[in-house]
């Protein structure tokens, strides 16, 4: 999680970590990001335990980095975003609240020019890393030391060069799946998708529907790999210190039909592209996320790797027919119960047992 100093980031992390981080924890001066995951809400999870009733169940689960808030002009040099370039997406934390007491960094309270402000930072951290490695690859090739990955490479990083030149990230570029993992290494900011959070005032929850075009961002919501999701770290700290009846009796007062977290978790999970599928039975029944467009045998990857390396094929059956059969037994006499093969494509909500053989 990234963002401008005082913008609610740690309020945030703990809310969807649960967690009890201080919220002026950076104020003294450098220091370690914080780490939490969050469990996934998944009703249709709970559903099945309830029907299977194992001895264990286990949601997906998310992790989030909180990093020191970041200052205009910091990020070439900055050592914290270091903890951010291993992450899969980048949740980029934009205050809309108004506090007098607190001073923002950067002016007037406006999301547009935030978000440009720090996709700019973050385009100047991805050119140092790209300028660097352009002139190592052309020196490698001009003394002869290059090998074919170098040569292959080279277009690769130019494209990504230019764009960043051009003040374009990287993530916008239309690039195939080996041009991916030929940067891969290089672990460029602005390659990771992005989840711009308005954190808006209390008195603004009723805006959440129209905050794209109350605060002019819809060609942010139009960019490629980039979603905007509106929330209230006010309201979300009201909502986690009550129970669970009552947490819900105050988001239908507020208007909403689900909290924050579990907003921000399922536009997490959209933009990743994820999917989930589930494994079920007595002893436990477990969800577990894949990228769409996942084949059977590198979904059941995910569980164990001896399950693709001898995998013979997936004995499958959707969310809603397992349900509506109320056991895989019913499923099955029902013919709803399916074997699959190596090119099945795995949806989202199957349940499945994979057989193999090592």
């Amino acid at each position: 999680m990234l963002g401008f100093p005082k913008v609610g980031k740690t309020t945030l992390f703990n809310i969807l970590t649960g967690a009890r981080v201080a919220v002026d924890k950076y104020a003294g001066g450098k220091s370690q990001p914080n780490i939490g995951v969050a469990r996934v809400p998944d009703p249709r999870l709970d559903r099945l335990a309830a029907l299977f009733k194992p001895r264990k169940t286990t949601h997906a689960s998310i992790d989030f980095v909180d990093v020191q808030g970041l200052e205009k002009g910091e990020a070439k040099d900055s050592l914290f975003l270091a903890d951010l370039r291993n992450v899969d997406a980048i949740a980029h934390v934009v205050r809309a609240f108004r506090d007098p007491e607190i001073v923002h960094s950067e002016g007037p309270i406006d999301p547009k020019r935030d978000i440009g402000t720090m996709e700019t930072e973050l385009l100047l951290a991805d050119l140092d890393v790209a300028q660097r490695r352009l002139e190592r690859l052309q020196a490698n090739l001009k003394k002869s030391k290059g090998n074919k990955e170098d040569e292959l490479e080279l277009p690769v990083m130019r494209r990504c060069l230019e764009a960043l030149e051009a003040e374009r990230p990287i993530r916008e570029l239309d690039l195939g799946d080996e041009d991916v993992r030929k940067i891969r290494g290089f672990a460029f900011l602005t390659a990771k998708p992005l989840l711009a959070i308005i954190n808006m005032d209390e008195a603004d929850v009723g805006r959440f529907p129209t905050f794209i075009e109350d605060f002019g961002l819809r060609e942010c919501s139009g960019r490629r790999n980039m979603a905007l999701c509106a929330i209230s770290a006010k309201v979300e700290e009201e909502i986690s210190a009550l129970d669970p009846a009552d947490a819900r009796a105050f988001l239908e007062d507020l208007g909403l039909k689900e909290s924050a977290r579990e907003r921000l978790i399922r536009a997490a999970f959209d933009l990743l592209g994820l999917i989930q599928f589930y494994t079920v039975g007595e002893d436990e029944c477990r969800a577990w996320p894949i990228r769409l467009g996942t084949r059977a045998p590198r979904a059941a990857a995910t569980i164990h790797t001896d399950l693709e390396r001898g995998f013979i094929r997936a004995e499958v059956v959707g969310y809603d027919d397992l349900i509506a059969a109320g056991g895989l037994a019913e499923a099955r006499v029902r013919a709803r119960l399916r074997s699959e093969g190596k090119d099945y494509v795995v949806r989202d909500g199957d349940a499945i047992e994979f057989r193999f053989n090592v």
